[in-house]
């Protein structure tokens, strides 16, 4: 089934209403909880007041990305059991965050993650380095999100090369879905604040389980709840037979006659994973989240709701994988985009028109491409209102005001901060619209757990960790991650590189860093410790009280 299709006035006209009415809802949620955002802790942390079940589902809204709900989908239908073995390190991921980091770091900081990490350090080198970090991780998510907005309206249109709509072409159409996405998600943070895009959040995580699991229902009501019998419609169709139901389609994958190929490619699967794993316990955008409990137990407990949706979210991902294998077709989804990433939606309109004929098929079209861009919505603004906290927390009054700033002077800046961060992804997004970014995701997670999670273990947890060690795990983690994917298959040397097999500078053999990077981080962060003579004991101790019972987070600040 090609999306691409003409589709009919009436088609488009339901498909923008269904989007219009997403956006306007959001907009009046954003309204609202502006209205009750007057202070500094209202603004980067909601007030405080979410409870577990509020801010568990505001995880699930703000984890559960375009890449989730739309790549997972098609990595699933394309290459069946390693599709879902990817979608597992996402889950997993959780168990980090629940056990070592969720509790103490809500305890310890007050608004940013910087907070926790400069406690009992020198603050201004601190917090730069902590600051550079979450915009590098931010933006590098923000954009394959913002360029994946792009695609899914000229998708969903049905706007083909050569042809128009309302005077666009899909070039066109791409440009303005990046645009308004911008433009919603600078309104939703400097208008809501952190109370506006929670509500949000939760709001599109709703949307988007929701629909997940009507369409995953209606797979199996196609195949009586036999989910034998999925499977198997799913290996036949794909062309590979019991293979496609094993490990070593895509990752880890075996090359006869290249021992030294085969073993990259188990590696690079290993690499992934630890990226993966560990990566979502170093994401500013969802570190940040565990502030908007009233306490650390609240924050623990809205992990475990947080993992419950998102198990259940891609269980229904793996019906919806294997439904569009089976249903759609492994070439009619590659004939669309060869990434997988319409798989859902076209799964979507397959179910529709087996209901309803063509009309069914526009409306659940329009109902799964809603979830999209609700996934694409509430995860951009939570990439947006990190950016603007840290850069007006962290640097402006942390770095530049020496904390003297007032609450009122830093909501202001972090207002106008989210403006200009917008602006900024908007442009990069625009030119960078028909680049292969997918591998940014990735790369983010890579150097969240390769910056970000080390220092912060190491803070809370090692009473020997000092400045030194903070600035050097940071930044090393930070650079390696970097500088590997700058030389590796993903950014050139191949087809699918982001600048294409024309230019080769790829002498690192791996896809994803972390294997390398994540290492190099810990390990500069442990060496520039023992360089360092510094050490503060007492400050250490108090924040051990803090890290176990949050006594003075409330009253954190930069010092």
């Amino acid at each position: 089934m090609n999306l691409a299709q003409e589709m009919s006035d009436s088609n488009r006209i339901l498909t923008i209403a269904l989007f219009m009415v997403m956006v306007l809802v959001t907009i009046l949620i954003t309204i609202q909880g502006g209205r009750k955002t007057r202070t500094a802790t209202d603004f980067h942390s909601g007030g405080r007041g979410f409870s577990a079940v509020q801010n568990g589902f505001a995880v699930a809204g703000d984890y559960v990305s375009a890449a989730s709900f739309l790549g997972i989908a098609g990595t699933i239908a394309l290459y069946g059991y390693d599709g879902f073995l990817y979608s597992i390190g996402f889950l997993v991921a959780w168990l980090v965050a629940l056990l070592l980091v969720a509790e103490s770091l809500r305890n310890s900081g007050r608004f940013t993650v910087a907070d926790a990490l400069s406690y009992r350090m020198k603050q201004r080198p601190v917090r730069t380095a902590a600051s550079i970090a979450t915009l590098s991780i931010s933006i590098f998510y923000l954009l394959a999100q913002m360029v994946g907005t792009g695609a899914l309206v000229t998708l969903l249109l049905g706007i083909k090369e050569g042809e128009t709509f309302l005077g666009m072409d899909s070039g066109a159409a791409k440009v303005v879905g990046i645009v308004v996405t911008g433009l919603l998600m600078v309104a939703y943070v400097a208008f809501g604040g952190m109370k506006g895009t929670t509500w949000v959040q939760i709001f599109q995580a709703c949307v988007k389980i929701g629909l997940a699991f009507v369409l995953a229902i209606l797979v199996l009501v196609e195949y009586n709840f036999n989910l034998s019998d999925l499977l198997g419609d799913a290996a036949s169709v794909s062309g590979q037979g019991a293979a496609f139901l094993e490990p070593g389609l895509r990752y880890g994958t075996e090359v006869p006659g290249d021992a030294l190929q085969t073993l990259w490619n188990k590696l690079d699967l290993i690499s992934l994973g630890l990226a993966l794993v560990l990566g979502t316990a170093g994401l500013p955008h969802v570190l940040i989240r565990f502030y908007t409990t009233p306490d650390g137990k609240t924050a623990r407990r809205s992990v475990n709701w947080a993992i419950g949706l998102i198990g259940m979210f891609y269980l229904l991902t793996l019906v919806l994988g294997f439904g569009a294998a089976a249903m759609v077709g492994r070439e009619a989804i590659i004939a669309e985009n060869p990434a997988g990433n319409s798989a859902a939606p076209q799964l979507s309109q397959v179910i529709g028109e087996n209901i309803a004929g063509s009309t069914g098929g526009a409306i659940m079209l329009a109902l799964i491409a809603s979830a999209a861009f609700a996934a694409i919505l509430s995860v951009v603004a939570g990439l947006i209102i990190a950016c603007s906290s840290s850069l007006a927390h962290d640097l402006y009054n942390g770095v530049f005001k020496h904390g003297k700033a007032s609450g009122h002077q830093e909501v202001v800046f972090a207002k106008f901060a989210a403006v200009g961060v917008g602006a900024i992804a908007v442009v990069i997004a625009v030119f960078a619209q028909d680049l292969n970014v997918a591998f940014l995701v990735a790369l983010a997670f890579a150097v969240a757990a390769s910056a970000n999670l080390p220092t912060l273990l190491f803070s809370l947890f090692w009473k020997r960790f000092n400045t030194a060690g903070a600035v050097a795990g940071i930044y090393g983690g930070l650079i390696s991650a970097i500088s590997l994917v700058i030389f590796s298959p993903t950014f050139s040397g191949t087809e699918t590189s982001l600048l294409g097999e024309g230019v080769d500078i790829a002498w690192f053999p791996l896809s994803n860093p972390g294997l390398v990077s994540i290492p190099f981080g810990l390990v500069c962060a442990v060496v520039g410790t023992l360089m360092s003579k510094e050490s503060n004991p007492d400050r250490f101790a108090s924040m051990q009280v803090r890290a176990l019972t949050g006594a003075g987070a409330e009253r954190a600040s930069v010092h």
